[in-house]
């Protein structure tokens, strides 16, 4: 079933339960707290804390999102990637948590036939809130899940939160288990590669406060209404029911993957094993331009542009990352030309926008690639003399005078140097490298 049917029939079923379909919000939101949405809830931030009131009850939306807190592991592991998409069913003060299960369970195993998405029963688990003795009864009561795959977990795995003060409340995950191919026993406590996270139902009911960590903040409140926010990952769904072991295998994706693949003359796959952990560098670097490429598709579409700073740094990075990736793949020449155009042709079924502006976006994207291979040509020969100049004084540590020289220089950010660093078995001295850059914006002043 490809993404854009999944996403059709989400949309159809809780309509079809008097749900209001509410369209995307753009990835740049008006919240001090977030560089992008990062949470299909956001939009609706004002609704669950009572500022505004909801103009329906009850609503559904696919809420595309953002996340690069993770971005060094991207192409690593089978379940981090930067932009995705979050089909949401959102209550206000309406229902609580016997529909929301109910509705999971009821969406999840009809038959595909039948306009469901037909997941084998047996294979599904659910995990609820430690203390939360109502959610797990009501599982056995609405759905087939037996006691034995219903699984307790404490705050840091099962209390929702956006990560910074807001609404939050205890949740309940849905995890599909992929079978022995891909890990041990034991249910999603164990190993989260075999059992994976498709759904969070999160019974929205408190306030937070500021705090570190998942599970390091103050419970200050409750909300006015007892209300629900769950959030399925399109893309895990999508990799489920098109029997592929990753995100990065989906339709949407996995094109871009193949083009970069033939253009560096590279077999996907060859030495990989189920887990993407465990994958060949070659692989992890495929994996790492197929996401960033749509990522910034996505990104450029809403109206972000590279830059130094914010929203526009994180796109710049991206950009670079994925035009850097190919170079270690062995292709020298501009990539973006050959692998933004295929992103456009697999995302325009949900996001037709996408065609119609494709002339800026992709004026905005190979001017970036153009100006970053300038760059990364002087800046590579200058690091590689560094490297090789530190590694003949038998030391470890690139010194971060010579960090702050590329950064100066040849506009090299430090994030870069590190990896490139990295890539060769050499540390930087970040402590050197922010004082020296503390001292310029102090002769700045």
């Amino acid at each position: 079933m490809e993404t854009a049917e999944i996403r059709r029939r989400w949309l159809a079923f809780f309509e079809s339960k008097g749900h209001a379909i509410v369209p995307s919000s753009s990835l740049v939101y008006d919240d001090p707290n977030l560089l992008f949405v990062n949470a299909g809830m956001v939009p609706f931030k004002p609704y669950f804390l009572g500022q505004e009131t909801p103009p329906w009850r009850r609503a559904t939306s696919v809420q595309k999102c953002v996340r690069t807190g993770d971005i060094e592991e991207v192409g690593k592991t089978s379940r981090h990637g930067t932009f995705f998409q979050m089909n949401g069913n959102f209550s206000f003060g309406d229902y609580f948590k016997a529909e929301a299960i109910a509705f999971a369970w009821e969406l999840l195993t009809t038959s595909q036939a039948e306009g469901g998405y037909g997941l084998d029963k047996e294979r599904l688990w659910a995990t609820v809130y430690e203390d939360d003795d109502e959610a797990a009864g009501l599982w056995l009561t609405h759905s087939e899940v037996p006691i034995e795959r219903i699984v307790r977990r404490g705050m840091a795995d099962n209390f929702w939160s956006m990560g910074v003060p807001g609404p939050c409340g205890p949740c309940s995950e849905i995890f599909y288990d992929r079978g022995p191919d891909y890990g041990q026993e034991g249910g999603p406590a164990v190993d989260e590669d075999r059992y994976k996270e498709i759904w969070n139902l999160v019974f929205m009911q408190n306030i937070r406060g500021e705090g570190s960590g998942k599970d390091d903040y103050p419970i200050v409140g409750d909300l006015p209404a007892k209300s629900v926010d769950t959030g399925l990952g399109l893309e895990r769904l999508a990799a489920v029911l098109q029997g592929v072991d990753n995100l990065y295998e989906i339709d949407e994706v996995y094109p871009v993957l193949v083009k970069a693949a033939a253009l560096t003359g590279k077999t996907y796959g060859a030495k990989s094993a189920h887990d993407a952990a465990h994958s060949d560098p070659d692989d992890v670097r495929l994996r790492v331009v197929a996401d960033h490429v749509r990522s910034s598709l996505m990104l450029i579409g809403d109206g972000v542009t590279p830059g130094n700073e914010g929203r526009g740094y994180v796109l710049r990075r991206m950009l670079r990352r994925a035009v850097r990736s190919m170079r270690l793949l062995g292709f020298d020449e501009p990539c973006l030309q050959h692998l933004l155009p295929v992103s456009m042709e697999r995302m325009k079924a949900s996001y037709p926008q996408l065609e119609t502006g494709f002339s800026r976006i992709s004026q905005i994207a190979y001017a970036e690639e153009e100006a970053f291979r300038r760059t990364l040509a002087a800046g590579t020969t200058m690091l590689d003399t560094a490297v090789a100049r530190a590694r003949s004084a038998g030391q470890s540590m690139l010194g971060g005078d010579e960090a702050f020289a590329l950064h100066d220089t040849f506009g090299f950010p430090i994030d870069l140097t590190l990896e490139m660093a990295q890539e060769q078995g050499i540390e930087v001295d970040q402590d050197g490298f922010r004082r020296l850059m503390k001292e310029q914006r102090d002769r700045a002043k």
